[in-house]
């Protein structure tokens, strides 16, 4: 039995994660709206990317969206739930960790790596941790798509408490490193014509030297 450090990580990987995994199917809508999320986000990278690492993937959503417009790209995830895990490894040229992101150790780094509605659920106490994470394992870009809030707030979240936080994530990692810098940033809405999704906000950012 894994022994977690905090109720958040039990509580994704036990049967509320297994649950969420059946309100969050790989329809082609679902994918369709993906892939034009992830067309804005490429469209602001300077460079070519040849392998990312996605911090919380569930059953794969967005690696299955970025594997089908940069066929090219070696892709691993970190994912908690078991079962989630087991189907994102049914994608192709994906490699899966299952695993507390927390927990996760790794020598690789990857020029992409990115989370995608999993910070808002870390326990605020650790996120320092994941920001350290997310800026080693990245030779180059870091991407945060998350619910934003200028400052810190919980939100009840499907009647669970200390289960949903939101923050300014990407300005956190901005003042916690300082070669870090803001390239590109947009919105997804609920209520986009062709393709509607979840209100996120998406941050890309850049290591090297801040002009």
């Amino acid at each position: 039995m894994n022994e977690f450090k905090t109720e958040q990580e039990s509580f994704w990987a036990g049967d509320f994660g297994n649950e969420y995994i059946g309100r969050n199917s790989m329809t082609d809508e679902a994918v369709a709206a993906r892939i034009s999320q992830w067309c804005q986000i490429i469209n602001n990278i300077p460079g070519s990317i040849s392998d990312c690492l996605e911090f919380g993937t569930n059953i794969g959503i967005n690696l299955k969206a970025l594997g089908i417009l940069l066929p090219h790209l070696k892709m691993s995830g970190i994912e908690i739930n078991e079962r989630a895990a087991a189907e994102c490894r049914k994608l192709p040229r994906v490699e899966i960790y299952q695993n507390s992101i927390l927990d996760f150790e790794t020598s690789d780094k990857f020029d992409l790596t990115f989370t995608s509605g999993v910070l808002i659920h870390i326990n605020p106490d650790f996120l320092p941790k994941v920001y350290d994470k997310l800026y080693n394992y990245s030779k180059r870009y870091i991407l945060v798509c998350e619910y934003y809030n200028p400052t810190p707030v919980e939100v009840l979240y499907r009647n669970h408490t200390k289960k949903l936080f939101k923050r300014d994530f990407a300005g956190e990692i901005l003042a916690k490193y300082p070669d870090v810098r803001l390239i590109g940033y947009g919105f997804f809405y609920h209520l986009d014509n062709n393709f509607p999704n979840d209100d996120f906000n998406w941050f890309l950012m850049e290591k090297g030297e801040r002009k």
